[in-house]
């Protein structure tokens, strides 16, 4: 009777799966083999369309519809901020420790991650009785670009879902808070028009503006 041979050699697993001599499997690739590598608009208008469609299945409302298209968002938002800040030269791999370094994080690594350009404005709250709230301002948000919103739901914003994104980001960081997509479409600071401006809502929990005033004492 013949005898049984493994068949492990060099380069395979229990599996009989090969490797690379060099030990580097696609798990060590880049998401992105250039930096010049993007993702056609053709191809995430349909994407995104598709999970439009997908959130607005059994919905009752149209608050009902962001709050999915938001909560499509969030896991993303939490994995990206590790994702930007792991491809920092290791001396910059520091976490924001302010509110004001989280939101410029967000309005110029975030916003040029996902859409190759940084958000027009970042802007807190005038009123001294909402000092949690801040607003990122988008005059052109990419994700509404391609999206027709019939007249009877003319109040949604499918920016929700990159305010799910943001609000993610927050989380991640340890600032919670909650994120909202509101349209404000209206003349700009340089008179032009932008009907799909978009602004994005920060609302701080209370531990985070605690936290803050402390580090500002000490």
């Amino acid at each position: 009777m013949a005898s049984l041979q493994s068949n492990k050699g060099p380069g395979k697993d229990q599996s009989g799966l090969r490797y690379p001599s060099n030990g580097k499997t696609i798990y060590h690739r880049p998401l992105n083999r250039t930096k010049t590598s993007e993702l056609s608009q053709a191809s995430f208008a349909y994407l995104f369309s598709e999970m439009v469609s997908y959130a607005q299945k059994r919905v009752r409302g149209i608050q009902d519809l962001e709050q999915r298209l938001n909560a499509q968002g969030h896991p993303i938002g939490l994995k990206l901020l590790d994702l930007l800040i792991y491809r920092e030269p290791p001396r910059n791999q520091l976490r924001p420790l302010t509110i004001i370094a989280l939101l410029h994080f967000i309005k110029q690594s975030v916003w040029t991650h996902l859409f190759n350009r940084q958000a027009d404005r970042l802007e807190k709250s005038a009123n001294p009785e909402t000092p949690e709230e801040y607003m990122i301002i988008d005059n052109e948000p990419l994700v509404n670009a391609y999206i027709s919103v019939p007249r009877e739901m003319s109040q949604l914003n499918c920016a929700a879902f990159v305010a799910g994104i943001v609000e993610g980001v927050c989380d991640g960081a340890g600032f919670p808070a909650k994120v909202g997509a509101h349209s404000v479409g209206s003349d700009s600071r340089d008179g032009q028009m932008w009907p799909g401006k978009t602004v994005f809502l920060v609302k701080f929990a209370p531990e985070v503006l605690e936290r803050e005033a402390y580090l500002g004492k000490s």
